[in-house]
């Protein structure tokens, strides 16, 4: 047997120390993640005993960010993606802004160079994608409006720090570092090939992959081998997130992303969103052990007032700058606080800047040491913050004159226009959510000339369907305000299409107290939550699987049946 096996070493200890902390972390009610971290910790070159190869546990966390972000761009298609577009790409672009002034501010007070500065402030600037990812998947908000406006936003920043890291070099010598730009072509050469390649591998993705990587997952399926499949949706994550790299400069989780998107057009998504969860999650963890093994607990000591400045600069400072500009687009305050709690932490593209610009001269390693503490700090802390989301809104909204400010009662699209027919007010259905469900319902209802009220989070939708002259408000529909201008107090059925269990509950509430004698419709996607809705007499509760076998059935039993005459 060979003597040196770094691989196998590293994942042996590394998984082995993970899920020994991890189980302890949650057995006294904190999350797993945190034991992850102190795991990497514990085995990384700033700690006693033994160290783990931290180059290789490097590439194994970045496998394991591949195959999340192909994992997310299962989930999400373009159509989702342009629907956030209005306030991921501008929200965005002013929050890295706002976060980046932060920073550079603090730094300069310090005494820091230009260069430095600007490099830490844009570090503290942009989240990280697993971290974020975990987050929404323990809530279950992964697929909902808010998760996807905190996906759309994520995506804008990586694509917007990867143009950062394409620049550095160039302005290096102008910042003060030690690589000067020397060639003829300026500054703005370099960024027109970066978004011109990026932009070639996203046409290349979206005209070429959209046929071929569908077609041959249809190929590979039909050979009935289940390795051979679960194969090629790893091979196909990992080969077109390292093509992007190799080939267009973009980065491995934004290849990732948009090879999981173009393969969601295939009938065989979910089935390989299924068979890559496993790898996905294991690596995960892999992720988190190598963020903690770049830690150096000595700067907690050394430095703890910089610590502090660098942790509330991410935690409140990105969340504050989030939340006043999410409300500005007059989301509302459940959107306005999941998307705040998104971006309350840094992580992967945080590490790679910040040792790019130690490379470049342009950041001491003191400053790489606290991009570091800040993003152990805050990738720990973020669950909790997350966890503070609902015990915060409803303190908000116990506060009425708070809430009237966050919620803009001023907002056009909150409630109906005074123009909206009469059928629209009286005996119609209240529609919760106008997603791939909702729609499929309403388009039902318009069939049969029933009058429904949509009631929708996603702001730009709203729009489009006053435009077509559909009666819609937006809003959060467990707010009692928004079932209100929905005008529930006069509703024949509540029908809920989204699969948000989580407020299902004040959503039926509101309605059977303004309204003693409706009927409620809701859809869940768990057996355990569709039993405690019917317990709590929830009306008529729709679970996905079960509509699915109830409606095969049928039509087995319709064919046979027919087929006896």
């Amino acid at each position: 047997m060979p003597h040196s096996v770094p691989l196998i070493t590293t994942l042996a200890v590394a998984l082995g120390l993970a899920l020994a902390l991890g189980f302890l972390t949650e057995r006294i009610k904190l999350p797993a993640l945190v034991g992850y971290l102190l795991a990497g910790i514990l085995i990384g070159p700033f700690t006693p005993g033994f160290v783990a190869n931290v180059e290789i546990a490097a590439q194994l966390a970045e496998i394991g960010v591949m195959l999340l972000m192909f994992g997310v761009g299962l989930h999400l298609s373009l159509e989702e993606l342009l629907a956030v577009r209005k306030i991921a790409l501008p929200g965005a672009i002013l929050q890295m802004a706002v976060a980046t002034g932060l920073g550079m501010g603090v730094a300069t007070a310090w005494g820091w160079e230009l260069g430095g500065a600007v490099v830490f402030g844009l570090a503290l600037s942009v989240a990280s994608t697993v971290v974020l990812l975990k987050a929404l998947e323990t809530h279950g908000v992964l697929e909902s409006i808010n998760g996807r406006i905190a996906i759309g936003w994520l995506v804008v920043e990586d694509i917007a720090m990867v143009l950062v890291l394409v620049l550095l070099p160039p302005l290096a010598g102008w910042l003060g570092g030690n690589t000067p730009y020397a060639g003829e072509t300026g500054l703005w050469w370099p960024l027109v090939v970066t978004l011109g390649k990026v932009a070639a591998f996203v046409a290349l993705m979206l005209i070429v992959g959209r046929r071929f990587f569908p077609w041959l997952l249809w190929q590979i399926a039909d050979t009935g081998s289940r390795e051979l499949f679960t194969l090629c949706v790893v091979a196909a994550a990992v080969s077109i997130a390292y093509g992007a790299t190799a080939l267009f400069g973009v980065s491995f989780a934004l290849g990732a992303f948009f090879a999981g998107m173009v393969l969601r057009e295939s009938e065989l998504s979910h089935r390989a969103a299924a068979e890559s969860l496993p790898l996905r999650d294991a690596f995960a963890v892999l992720f988190f052990v190598s963020v903690g093994m770049l830690f150096d607990p000595a700067v907690l000591i050394e430095q703890p007032l910089e610590v502090l400045a660098v942790v509330t600069i991410i935690i409140v400072g990105k969340s504050l700058a989030a939340a006043v500009l999410v409300s500005t687009f007059r989301y509302p305050l459940n959107t306005v606080l999941t998307v705040s709690a998104s971006l309350a932490q840094i992580g992967e593209f945080s590490f790679i800047l910040a040792g790019f610009g130690v490379s470049l001269g342009l950041l001491s390693v003191e400053g790489q040491s606290l991009i570091l503490a800040g993003a152990l700090i805050s990738i720990a802390l973020n669950p909790m913050v997350f966890k503070a989301i609902e015990p915060l809104q409803r303190w908000i909204r116990s506060r009425s004159a708070l809430a009237r400010i966050l919620e803009r009662p001023d907002d056009p699209l909150a409630e109906l226009p005074l123009s909206t027919e009469q059928k629209y007010l009286s005996k119609q259905v209240v529609l919760v959510g106008y997603g791939r469900v909702g729609r499929r319902i309403g388009d039902m209802l318009t069939k049969k000339g029933i009058p429904y009220v949509v009631a929708e989070q996603n702001r730009e939708l709203v729009e489009a369907l006053r435009e077509q002259g559909l009666p819609a408000v937006s809003g959060d529909a467990s707010d009692p305000a928004v079932l209100i201008q929905a005008h529930i107090a006069r509703a024949r059925m509540l029908v809920v299409a989204t699969p948000d269990t989580l407020n299902v509950r004040q959503m039926i509430k509101t309605a059977r107290t303004l309204n003693p004698g409706i009927e409620t419709v809701v859809r869940t996607h768990n057996e355990e939550e569709a039993r405690l809705l019917e317990q709590e007499e929830a009306g008529q509760v729709f679970l996905g699987e079960s509509e699915l076998a109830t409606g095969m059935a049928r039509h087995v039993l319709e064919r046979l049946g027919k087929g006896k005459h």
